[in-house]
């Protein structure tokens, strides 16, 4: 053969008795994939339409060829048009019934696509090599199924979180802010050894300051997961990595330009 294969790429869809729907999805390898004898690390990704508009081919070639990184595949789960009620947290919707099915795609994650998954393609069978991220309300989406499901995954990767996401309106004034599902959710789980986290926002990833502390909530929300984490045992640095980009918008152009830092943190060989 007198040519390399720099990536595989394949694009399918599922059907979910749980969702009710068919699920598009995205699958990217190494093009070493087929000769491969041993079975690759997987990265999951919500919001796997964003995939063009993020660049992500351009970035994943570059990972493949990188050497400092263990190889692995690509999966990027399409949403559809029931996204805000799909993507959020399983435990509860938020205090406008966004998210109440969460649960549900949750549950599609666990005992259908991942099964799915690993009878289909050469994927390990070891959770410590399967990593999930998501973007915005994806990224939420992402970092609840992973802490609530850490048989199944060692990694989370959250791009500008939605973790404003609330169980009643916000209350000008609460210091305690303790509305906020993801911390409750943090909080109400055991610790769970060997997990690690990656987060990004962007200073201008919106300008809304509810508490005047000068800093914006996008930012504020995060930090605030992060001293979440820190209390049930987590380190930061250590477990918990945080990349605050200077500029850095809630959009694709960021977080696609964010992904390569994300990649070089989920699949570094030791």
């Amino acid at each position: 053969m007198n040519f390399q294969i720099d990536f595989i790429s394949a694009k399918g869809h599922f059907y979910s008795k749980k969702l009710n729907r068919k699920v598009v999805f995205r699958f990217i390898a190494p093009g070493n994939y087929r000769k491969s004898e041993k079975p690759f690390p997987v990265l999951l990704m919500n919001d796997g339409q964003d995939y063009q508009n993020m660049k992500l081919e351009k970035t994943l070639t570059e990972a493949f060829s990188d050497k400092t990184l263990n190889p692995f595949c690509y999966v990027g789960i399409e949403c559809n048009d029931n996204r805000i009620n799909e993507y959020g947290t399983a435990s509860t919707p938020d205090f406008k019934d966004r998210g109440n099915k969460a649960a549900v795609y949750s549950s599609f994650i666990i005992e259908e696509f991942i099964p799915f998954l690993k009878s289909e393609f050469k994927f390990s069978e070891n959770h410590i090599d399967w990593v999930y991220c998501g973007m915005s309300l994806g990224g939420l989406s992402a970092l609840d199924i992973v802490y609530n499901n850490p048989a199944y995954f060692n990694k989370v990767g959250v791009f500008s979180g939605s973790f404003w996401w609330r169980k009643k309106a916000y209350i000008k004034g609460d210091k305690l802010d303790r509305s906020r599902i993801i911390l409750d959710i943090i909080k109400n789980r055991a610790y769970v050894a060997s997990q690690k986290f990656w987060f990004q926002c962007g200073t201008a990833d919106e300008a809304a300051d509810r508490n005047n502390n000068g800093v914006i909530d996008a930012i504020d929300d995060t930090l605030d997961v992060i001293k979440e984490l820190e209390k049930k045992g987590y380190s930061y640095p250590g477990d918990i990595t945080y990349l605050e980009v200077k500029g850095g918008k809630h959009d694709l152009p960021t977080w696609g330009n964010a992904f390569p830092n994300f990649l070089k943190w989920a699949f570094k060989k030791e």
